[in-house]
């Protein structure tokens, strides 16, 4: 059986779309038909690994809440199957050094089920054109298993976030994340030198934002490192779709200061997001706060 050279599909497919990932579904219980009135997560080329031949196979890729599903081409209406997403796991591949330039990630169904030899002969193979998109497929895809539950929050819009956490717990006016990342900066890192400016431990950033984007919640305790807890902070807010000035509210914003409502009508008139309006206003406040002790951290507000 010949197959295109992958380098060859990756331009083929290029031209074809702004977004390519490569991956497959290797077994299908049954076929799945998306909703056509709902919104896709995410879409692009993917490239599969088909189960027998164990060649891979183009095709692109939807991303809805419950399912991922591939068609032959873009066009297409109808799917040709799909990878179900409750209770499933996405897991990075590490990389081989025998076949460089092979992005994969896996699709674990069923909670990560393996046998005794470590072999999940359910797992779906996938695989991207880069690093940077196979990360985005899998942050894409962990955040559609995991928000039903509290997770997938990195991404996610914030009033969404602060739905579901106003009814799984007590009112908030932040996410939980913003909330214990700022209170643990109070408490540890005002005097810091460098803080929100110096970078915290890469890999431990990474840890706490995929344990966040499970659902959990992870505790600082006297061992994690305070910018560590501010680059976490900074790359939740980061991600946010939205600024958190929301776009439509940004002339508005602009505008504020040179009009003379009163306290309480300019603050019904330009916040409808009160999560928006919560968070702009803890930032603030931890930028006063970093500010009043610059000569311990080094930052001036310019930094903060």
């Amino acid at each position: 059986i010949f197959t295109m050279p992958f380098s060859q599909q990756t331009v083929f497919s290029k031209a074809r779309s702004k977004s390519m990932v490569l991956g497959e579904l290797s077994r299908v219980s049954r076929p799945c038909s998306p909703l056509d009135h709902e919104k896709a997560l995410k879409a692009g080329w993917l490239k599969r690994q088909r189960s027998i031949m164990k060649n891979w196979q183009l095709r692109w890729f939807v991303l809805r809440t419950e399912a991922l599903y591939f068609y032959k081409d873009q066009d297409e209406s109808k799917a040709q199957g799909c990878i179900p997403l409750q209770g499933s796991q996405v897991n990075e591949v590490p990389a081989n050094q025998d076949e460089p330039g092979r992005h994969l990630f896996e699709i674990v169904p069923g909670g990560g089920e393996k046998d005794r030899t470590g072999i999940s002969h359910e797992s779906f193979l996938l695989m991207a054109s880069s690093q940077s998109d196979m990360e985005e497929w899998v942050r894409a895809i962990r955040r559609a298993i995991w928000a039903p539950l509290g997770g997938g929050v990195f991404g996610q819009h914030l009033e969404e976030t602060m739905l579901y956490e106003s009814q799984c717990g007590p009112q908030r006016l932040v996410p939980v994340l913003v909330e214990q990342c700022v209170c643990f900066i109070r408490e540890n890192g005002l005097k810091e030198e460098g803080l929100f400016r110096a970078p915290g431990q890469t890999n431990h950033v990474r840890e706490l934002q995929d344990a966040f984007d499970r659902g959990e919640k992870p505790v600082f305790d006297s061992s994690t490192d305070v910018h560590t807890v501010a680059s976490l902070l900074k790359l939740y807010i980061r991600e946010l779709p939205e600024p958190i000035i929301p776009f439509s509210k940004y002339t508005q914003f602009l505008s504020c200061a040179q009009r003379h409502w009163p306290k309480r009508k300019r603050k019904k008139k330009m916040w409808a997001e009160e999560g928006c309006q919560s968070l702009l206003h803890l930032c603030c406040e931890k930028h006063t706060s970093t500010h009043r002790f610059h000569q311990n951290t080094q930052v001036s507000a310019i930094f903060c």
